[in-house]
């Protein structure tokens, strides 16, 4: 969908609408936005039928994208799974290491990397700029999420289970955060609209 020419004279995306990039930008943009989903990895609640919790990663996988942009959220995202891994207690409940990686949980945090660069690349085509369009763009970072979630856990579960244990518990959850990220960034974009772009005289 086309963006009004107000908005494509805008920066690409609201990380670029508030602050002039640079290496050392990009970089602290990038590792604030991974702790933020570390943040969000501990509101976690455990199911007795799953393996899978339910947590806050997936809002930070979808606004991560839309704030920074298809390559710095993908890289935002990558930074945390690595974190996570070499034993910093970033995912789900604190957990860490290679074995959640490895493990049932695993195939959405792969999900989440690509969540993010997908939703990231639409919003800098300024889906992210109006509500329908942004709840769009949520949705395909949640086909994102779920698409390898789904086949990774299917090595953990009977197929039958699947998408009792993967998918369906969770579809409540995923719509409020989608309504919640597509409810915010449009919110948000009309405020940077209203202040001076970085680095204008």
């Amino acid at each position: 969908m086309a963006v009004t020419a107000r908005a494509a004279d805008r920066p690409g995306t609201l990380a670029d609408a508030l602050v002039v990039r640079s290496l050392a930008r990009d970089a602290a943009l990038v590792l604030g936005t991974a702790l933020f989903t570390a943040a969000l990895a501990q509101v976690e609640i455990r199911l007795a039928f799953t393996p899978v919790p339910i947590t806050g990663q997936t809002l930070a996988f979808l606004l991560s994208g839309a704030a920074l942009g298809g390559r710095r959220g993908a890289l935002s995202q990558i930074l945390y799974v690595l974190m996570g891994t070499v034993g910093l207690p970033f995912f789900a409940g604190g957990a860490h290491g290679l074995e959640v990686l490895l493990g049932a949980s695993g195939g959405y945090l792969v999900g989440g990397v690509v969540c993010a660069y997908a939703v990231g690349r639409l919003a800098e085509h300024g889906f992210d700029r109006r509500a329908l369009t942004a709840l769009g763009a949520m949705a395909v970072g949640e086909v994102c999420v779920y698409g390898p979630g789904l086949v990774n856990l299917a090595r953990f579960v009977p197929a039958g289970h699947l998408l009792v244990d993967g998918l369906i518990p969770f579809i409540p959850g995923d719509v409020l955060k989608m309504l919640i990220a597509a409810g915010l960034l449009p919110l948000a974009w009309r405020v940077v609209g209203r202040r001076p772009r970085p680095g204008a005289a």
